[in-house]
């Protein structure tokens, strides 16, 4: 019975694993299991011990089918190393948590050799509002997001992502090498059941993205989509995650003391990234993500 189990179990978490993008979205239930999709690969150890319980070797030759699909699909986010060379742009952005009196500490920490930095649930004149118009020359800040950033910004508009208030906004950065233009972006939240409010503020960034005829493009923020949520597929391309092509792991940002999911994001277009990472936030529920960038 015990052998029938691992093998039943093992065929569950493969075909999950292999085929999640065919599971229908069941009310926005999968996207959410989809954000949890490398831990799916802790099953397997476990398969294989009841496998050993079980004394069958069919039963752990079958445990060893996800372990196999899950090397595929992960295998290469933990042993790729970052591209590295020269680069024009250090870049960053953080959700500092609206409730957290550290967020000074936090964004300063941060901050420390970045160009830009966008942050995202920021109170106005808050701490970390104070502290960056300390740290950099030239700010924007729209509502509950802003950018800071050590060149010139112009041409700032605020942005509705479809949420019926300016939680997003676009701004062009004028760098020693060039251009960007950088959205920064806090879309609407997604939970087990509830993902209808998110997909629609995904759907509006992608119009966005889609309309601008920039040739350097940068979104940064708290996209409350994890990178193998079905979601990201509508940014992913056209933009390019920098995590994804020049980071060491996964580079989970939440929660900050355990993080588990990836919903800040760090994607362009137009450049090419050449290292990308995760920072401590201090106080914050999020820890900030960081990419270095060459024109």
């Amino acid at each position: 019975m015990l052998s029938r189990v691992v093998v039943v179990a093992s065929a569950v978490v493969a075909l999950a694993l292999a085929g999640h993008s065919l599971i229908p979205s069941l009310g926005g239930f999968t996207p959410v299991l989809e954000s949890l999709l490398p831990w799916m690969g802790v099953a397997v150890p476990l398969l294989l011990l009841l496998a050993l319980l079980a004394r069958s070797r069919a039963a752990a030759l079958a445990a060893l089918a996800p372990g196999l699909v899950w090397a595929a699909m992960f295998g290469s986010t933990l042993l790729a190393a970052p591209p590295g060379g020269p680069s024009d742009l250090a870049v960053g952005t953080v959700n500092v948590g609206v409730r957290n009196s550290a967020s000074g500490e936090a964004v300063k920490a941060i901050a420390e050799g970045l160009d830009l930095l966008a942050a995202q649930e920021l109170t106005p004149g808050g701490p970390a509002a104070k502290q960056l118009n300390k740290m950099f020359r030239y700010r924007y800040p729209v509502s509950t997001v802003g950018l800071w950033s050590r060149y010139p910004i112009s041409e700032t508009s605020p942005l509705d992502v479809g949420m019926g208030w300016p939680r997003a906004l676009r701004a062009v950065v004028t760098t020693p090498k060039g251009k960007v233009t950088v959205y920064v972006m806090h879309l609407a939240s997604a939970r087990p059941g509830h993902t209808a409010s998110r997909d629609a503020s995904l759907a509006h960034a992608r119009r966005l993205v889609d309309g601008d005829p920039s040739k350097r493009v940068l979104l940064l923020g708290d996209l409350n989509t994890a990178t193998t949520d079905r979601g990201m597929r509508g940014l992913t391309p056209p933009l390019t995650d920098a995590q994804s092509v020049a980071g060491d792991g996964f580079g989970f940002t939440w929660p900050a003391e355990f993080p588990i999911t990836r919903p800040d994001h760090i994607l362009f277009r137009g450049m090419t990234a050449t290292k990308a990472g995760v920072a401590p936030a201090t106080g914050s529920d999020h820890r900030a993500a960081i990419a270095s960038l060459r024109f």
